[in-house]
């Protein structure tokens, strides 16, 4: 209904009654994810909610990343976010993790890095990539692999941060083979050695069954090849 030439109170504009909620709700979530670009963002999110889709919101506020003064690219919270946009699929296309990333504010010669990293052809495995973006999160391998437990747990924040052992199976085998220094019959012997662990957690691992093992380097030297990629991506 067209608004009349001359208004004369605020009963002749008609609002739209579920217009309240949603600028609510968009206010809550940009204060949630604190972008980096709120236009950028915003454009993303109002495209998302149009059409149905996840939208690019934070489960919380990282209280931590918000208060620094520079940008520091890809945070867990982030990551997470891009993961649940992403996941429908087991693939993507790279135009649509480009389009996904850039409306989370991230740097995008960080996401090139990632990608050059994983060598990814038009279609790219969406577990795979994430995978990659725990590697730019922590650095060592079985730092990276406690940051992916913490992402996809399904367990309260502060909990256990439990996921599936075969999850975890893909995550460790293709960021262990992303440093070509470390044999496979190490990379057997390792997942061998949790299952006894495993079995008795109904298949579920959790970050205490391995980050503190003996028997896998949980910090790289500066030369391996994983060490260096991951340096690259942060």
């Amino acid at each position: 209904m067209p608004l009349p030439d001359t208004i004369y109170c605020a009963q002749q504009i008609n609002i739209p009654p579920e217009l309240l909620d949603i600028l609510k709700n968009f206010t809550k979530a940009a204060i949630r994810t604190q972008p980096k670009d709120l236009l950028v963002w915003s454009a993303a999110y109002f495209s998302a909610l149009s059409k149905g889709e996840c939208l690019p919101v934070k489960d919380r506020l990282e209280v931590n990343v918000a208060t620094q003064k520079t940008d520091t690219g890809l945070t867990p919270g982030l990551l997470k976010t891009l993961h649940k946009q992403l996941s429908p699929g087991q693939t993507c296309d790279k135009e649509e993790l480009q389009k996904k990333w850039k409306g989370l504010c991230l740097p995008m010669d960080q996401l090139e890095t990632l990608l050059s990293l994983g060598s990814f052809s038009s279609d790219i495995d969406c577990m795979e990539f994430f995978a990659l973006g725990c590697s730019a999160l922590g650095g060592t391998l079985m730092s990276s692999l406690k940051f992916a437990c913490e992402i996809l747990t399904e367990d309260e924040e502060g909990g256990a941060a439990r996921i599936p052992f075969n999850t975890f199976v893909k995550l460790y085998t293709y960021l262990a083979h992303l440093d070509g220094d470390m044999p496979q019959d190490h990379i057997d012997n390792f997942l061998s050695s949790l299952q006894p662990q495993v079995e008795l957690q109904q298949g579920m691992i959790k970050p205490i069954d391995f980050i503190h093992r003996d028997d896998m380097d949980s910090s790289p030297p500066a030369s391996s090849n994983f060490t260096r990629a991951a340096s690259r991506a942060e």
